[in-house]
């Protein structure tokens, strides 16, 4: 099993990667039947909101 984490969204790693056959050979082997879990930034920063608590 693989664990991937990024920021960047998979429809930019093309781009990022640069090379358009490097970027298809680990896109291939990395999203081909991955589960995959999109989190979208809503509100506030948690860090920010709970700085100094301690």
């Amino acid at each position: 099993s693989t664990i991937v984490t990024s920021q960047l969204p998979v429809d930019l790693w093309h781009e990022q990667i640069g090379d358009p056959t490097i970027a298809d050979a680990i896109l291939d082997r990395l999203v081909h039947n991955a589960h995959k879990i999109n989190l979208s930034m809503k509100g506030e920063s948690m860090r920010k909101k709970y700085a100094g608590l301690t």
